[in-house]
């Protein structure tokens, strides 16, 4: 529970002595400036000439610009490159930046060298130790001897580096030009070294095409030899394999399928016509062992034998006939008659004897071939069968060949193609712009802006001066201030108690400063043995004060913002607000002595920093931190009001609406975000609204926001509302910048716990703590019961 006998901690003392500040002012710096106004005058016109002295001594400079366009995608002048094109803009950017850097790179300058000679260039440190010693030597009539190999590569090595600090490439934002800029102390030779440097890298590009595809040339070539053997070898498997299994055949089929096929068409045919001469003979039986007409067959009917012999068979039974009518039984000519037809009549059935005869001779001979195709075909398909598990092996044969065809004849047009374009050039890159001799040096600038720095800076350096010597002879010429001597130490009253606080009249007296007590005697004073830990001064720190929040001193307005014609209102938030032209409460000298006990704890600070803490997620902490603010505005006190709990946003729901923005109130102070800006109010308030993101990055919001603010110097005090309990990692953070924390404890819920709660969250920045408000405005939301059960 409360209890104010227990203190909260100890405080460390805290000097409160300060150092009287010395220095000038602005209207006493006019006057000292310009009581030296002729010297200072004369040190920068000093500085003027020096400066152009300096600017011409120097060696000039002259860059000469050369443009280059290089475009990634480069002429397609095959249908398959060497290296894939660039898809992208990301990838064309990184070849175009390659390029750029091969520009300087140690191939293209050394050509650059030998092409311009710099190796004998002494701008380029060659050529100065050669042509003294060759002086020096041709005085007394001697040769120089010729430099060695490692010689000549050192004085190119030197050249290297020089030249690669005379080049400086640029290249132009989204787009594929790349700026080649080369100085030298001669114009002419900066031109014609830019222009040198973007031929040799031309070359050099070229170059490395038909290396690479030289290089591919050559690999894919001496990968053909082995190809071509491996082609042949599995050719020749595959032919003898062939001629051992018989796959012997035209290009669509072997010949044993071919016959295979016609050895089975052929019996089919064989069977079709055993079974015609069956049914020839069949039918001939037929009419045999009938009495129908013998000659009726088909075989009869097409036999001119048998018409002969039925005409004449009809004409004797038509004779016959005639006699019969005429003749009597026996006559003589009636039965040579009747003997003629009965001849003709055997004739006729011989004749069809024949022709069954015949029809079981086709039938005998068409059921002999038919088995013999039979037995044939039967020999074929042994042997299919035999080809066909050969066949296995020979399909291996094949797609091996066939691989091995194909992987050659690829490799043989790729070496081809490869061999083709080590003659052609793909390279989009050309210069766009050559260099030109320069009319203008580019270093040093001009000898107008060497006077105008060398002005500035006599001045500066002259009135430097002036001001430093008369502080020092200012200081030299003030007496000697006797050193204090020192304060005597009174032992702390021993009470049990915490004194309560002083009324609010009694703490805005200023303190009054302590006399210096009178100087000590000149004879050396001993050095006093170490205090006691008992007789140390340690004040204990200054009880919490406790403030009522109540409804009688509050009235209740309407949910929303309602425009005034001057900006926001903050009485008009909805919340309920301290009354009007209310005579003073004892609300209000608790919140008067709270602040004087924070502006105490700032320790003199020009811009104090409390918060509002408490538990619960009602509003009740964000409607006393703003009836705290509307105090201290009431009172005279220029308040920064922010909202600290980045999560709940009370205070920020409540003072930005949708649609209700007024850019015109929004003032200079921002809290990380654009639309976080602090806003004006017509109480005399500056709101700051929550900022955006996590508890971190909130935090180090407010921290800017407290340092800008303070350092604008535009408040008196700065009101936070929250951090929210329990405290995350940003709140703790954010406890550093505050100078004293209010307590607001529901008086719905338990106050002690809640206390409990808020001290166990602060941790050793408990000794913050100058004030408690018991908020009796808060409904109960919930009710917390500990250390309880219930069956």
């Amino acid at each position: 529970m409360l209890d104010y006998n227990q203190p909260i901690d100890r405080a460390r003392p805290e000097a409160e002595q300060r150092k009287p500040q010395a220095g000038f002012n602005v209207l006493e710096l006019a006057h000292l400036l310009w009581r030296r106004k002729v010297a200072i005058t004369a040190a920068a016109l000093l500085g003027a000439a020096l400066a152009v002295t300096i600017g011409k001594s120097v060696t000039p400079r002259y860059t000469a610009t050369a443009q280059l366009y290089v475009d990634p995608r480069e002429l397609q002048l095959v249908d398959r490159e060497l290296t894939p094109r660039a898809q992208d803009v990301t990838g064309m950017a990184m070849v175009v930046e390659s390029q750029a850097r091969l520009i300087t790179s140690n191939s293209v300058l050394l050509q650059v060298i030998q092409q311009a000679g710099l190796d004998k260039d002494p701008e380029f440190g060659g050529g100065e130790a050669g042509s003294l010693m060759s002086s020096l030597l041709g005085l007394i009539g001697l040769q120089p001897r010729a430099p060695s190999a490692a010689e000549k590569r050192e004085v190119e090595l030197a050249a290297l580096d020089a030249l690669n600090k005379h080049i400086a490439i640029r290249k132009a934002e989204k787009s594929f030009i790349v700026d080649i800029e080369v100085w030298s102390t001669d114009s002419a030779k900066a031109a014609m070294l830019a222009n040198t440097l973007t031929n040799a890298y031309l070359a050099e590009s070229r170059k490395s095409q038909a290396s690479a595809a030289r290089r591919a040339t050559n690999d894919l070539s001496s990968r053909l030899n082995e190809l071509r053997d491996r082609l042949r070898n599995a050719e020749t498997a595959l032919a003898t394999y062939k001629a051992q299994n018989n796959f012997v055949g035209t290009q669509d089929a072997l010949i044993s399928d071919q016959q295979l096929s016609a050895s089975n068409q052929r019996l089919s045919a064989a069977r079709a016509a055993t079974m015609d001469a069956q049914a020839r003979l069949d039918q001939i039986e037929a009419s045999r062992r009938t009495a129908a007409d013998a000659g009726a067959i088909p075989e009869a009917l097409q036999s001119p034998t048998i018409a002969n012999l039925r005409a004449q068979y009809a004409d004797a039974r038509k004779k016959y006939a005639e006699q019969a009518g005429e003749l009597g039984p026996r006559h003589p000519a009636l039965r040579q008659t009747e003997k003629q037809v009965e001849d003709l009549k055997r004739t006729i059935n011989e004749e069809i004897d024949r022709f069954a005869q015949s029809a079981k001779n086709d039938l005998t001979r068409a059921r002999d071939f038919e088995a013999s195709l039979n037995r044939a075909l039967e020999a074929q398909k042994r042997q299919s069968v035999q080809l066909s598990q050969a066949a296995v092996r020979l399909r291996e044969l094949e797609r091996e060949a066939d691989a091995s065809r194909d992987v050659y004849q690829s490799f043989l047009k790729r070496s081809r193609e490869t061999e083709e374009q080590e003659s052609l050039n793909t390279s989009a890159a050309r210069i766009i712009g050559e260099a030109t001799v320069p009319q203008r040096r580019s270093f040093p600038p001009a000898m107008s802006l060497f006077a105008m720095i060398g002005f500035i800076f006599g001045a500066i350096a002259a009135s430097s001066w002036f001001v430093v010597a008369d502080l020092l002879f200012a200081g030299a010429a003030a007496p000697a201030t006797p050193t204090p001597a020192r304060r005597e130490r009174s032992p702390a009253p021993q009470a049990s108690r915490a004194p309560e606080l002083p009324r609010a009249a009694e703490v805005a007296q200023p303190r009054q400063a302590p006399r210096a007590p009178e100087a000590a005697p000149s004879m050396p004073e001993l050095a006093a043995p170490p205090l006691q830990p008992s007789m140390v001064e340690q004040p204990a720190i200054e009880k919490p004060l406790i403030a009522r929040f109540q409804e009688a001193d509050v009235i209740h307005t309407l949910g929303a913002i309602l425009p005034t014609g001057a900006g926001v209102d903050l009485t008009r938030l909805g919340w309920p607000t301290l009354r009007p032209g209310f005579p003073m409460t004892s609300l209000l000298n608790a919140w008067r002595d709270m602040r004087a006990a924070v502006t105490r704890r700032a320790g003199g600070k020009a811009m104090p920093v409390v918060a509002l803490v408490g538990t619960g997620k009602t509003s009740g902490r964000s409607v006393a931190a703003l009836n705290f603010a509307l105090a201290a505005a009431r009172d005279g006190a220029r308040v920064l009001m922010i909202d600290a709990d980045h999560q709940a946003r009370s205070l920020t729901n409540r003072v930005i609406r949708p649609g209700k923005s007024e850019p015109s109130r929004l003032g200079w102070l921002s809290i990380g975000s654009k639309d976080a800006r602090e806003i004006k109010t017509v109480n005399g308030i500056s709101v700051l609204p929550a900022a955006e993101g996590d508890a971190g990055k909130a935090a180090d919001a407010i921290h800017k926001a407290i340092v800008q603010a303070h350092s604008a110097g535009g408040y008196d005090l700065v009101i936070l509302d929250g951090p929210a309990i329990p405290l995350a990692a940003g709140g703790r953070k954010l406890l550093e910048d505050i100078d004293s924390l209010v307590a607001v404890l529901p008086t719905s819920l338990d106050v002690n716990d809640s206390l409990e709660e808020i001290l166990a969250a602060l941790g050793p920045a408990e000794r913050k703590l100058v004030g408690v408000v018991l908020d009796e405005l808060t409904p109960a939301m919930q009710t917390r019961q500990r250390g309880r059960q219930y069956a």
